[in-house]
């Protein structure tokens, strides 16, 4: 048992570093196609590193949803503190603010430039207004209209607004994204599949007459695929290699400018790359499809060279 599993593991180390001498032999047609794997391969990651940031930063502003509480213009401050003081024990509510109409008044007049004409009128035109911060974390449009329909039916209430359809229409924007990246990863799988499986044809035809003398002295299929497999195990570390140094460059210069762009909008975000765990899978999923690629063009292909 010991000398088999010594020879299953002698046997794995040549087609090991076999494969790799065949793909230095010919280093131009290989490193070309290894680019090819690679840009084939940055495009999905790239596209998904976009996508992760743009929900870094639509999370931030899920949490600015803001429901504004117009009351009726008969309530008095202290009816309207009662009020807040109600709604904020609420499950649902996270936060109030309570905008008194004297106080609003007087932000008017120092804005607005009409202080004369205000001093005219004998009563305070403008409501109580409370604003309103829902506990969760992401907006919910129908969570939202909830809370807006039950808060609109108190007999305190005048009106209500809440200013949530943009945000309702970026998630819905973040979801045909998630589709498109789903439906190009799946396209550019395919192509590096096919990429892969040409090139390890290509290898065992021009292999032919070696692997017709090998059969012919009782070599088994598994014996002879073996370093074909290996093939596509070094096109799929070398083409995740590409691609992870093409999307690392990326973000690094693309760093600069949207740090520069956040500190217009006095914001701290910066841009994520891809981090340990998407790195694995990205060359986790390269190794992948190179693997299964050479073993497509090595069963379809393998079979149909006989010894004559």
């Amino acid at each position: 048992m010991n000398q088999f599993i010594k020879t299953w593991l002698t046997q794995h180390a040549q087609a090991f570093f076999f494969s790799l001498g065949q793909y230095a032999k010919n280093p131009v047609n290989n490193i070309l196609t290894t680019i090819v794997i690679g840009i084939s391969l940055a495009f999905p990651a790239g596209f998904y590193v976009f996508l992760s940031n743009a929900q870094i930063v639509s999370s931030g502003w899920d949490n600015a949803v803001e429901i504004n509480i117009f009351l009726e213009t008969t309530i008095d401050e202290q009816q309207a503190t009662d009020f807040a003081k109600q709604i904020s024990k609420r499950n649902d509510i996270a936060d109030i603010i309570l905008i008194k109409k004297d106080k609003a008044l007087a932000e008017y007049k120092k804005l607005s430039g009409f202080t004369d004409v205000l001093s005219v009128t004998d009563e305070n035109p403008f409501p109580n207004v409370v604003l309103v911060k829902p506990t969760y974390k992401y907006f919910d449009e129908s969570k939202t209209k909830r809370l807006v329909e039950e808060l609109r039916a108190m007999p305190e209430v005048d009106n209500i607004q809440y200013d949530g359809k943009w945000i309702n229409r970026l998630a819905k924007i973040i979801d045909i994204v998630k589709l498109v990246i789903f439906i190009l990863s799946t396209l550019l799988a395919v192509a590096v599949l096919l990429i892969v499986g040409n090139t390890i044809r290509l290898s065992i035809y021009s292999s032919r007459n070696e692997i017709e003398i090998t059969k012919l002295f009782g070599g088994t299929d598994s014996f002879i695929q073996r370093p074909f497999l290996y093939s596509g195990l070094w096109y799929g570390i070398f083409g995740g290699s590409i691609a992870w140094i093409l999307v690392s460059v990326s973000m690094q210069m693309l760093s600069g400018p949207v740090n520069n762009l956040s500190i217009l909008y006095a914001s701290n975000f910066q841009l994520t790359g891809l981090g340990l765990i998407n790195t694995l899978c990205l060359f986790g999923f390269a190794i992948l499809l190179g693997l299964l690629g050479s073993w497509i063009a090595v069963k379809r292909h393998l079979c149909s060279i006989e010894p004559n």
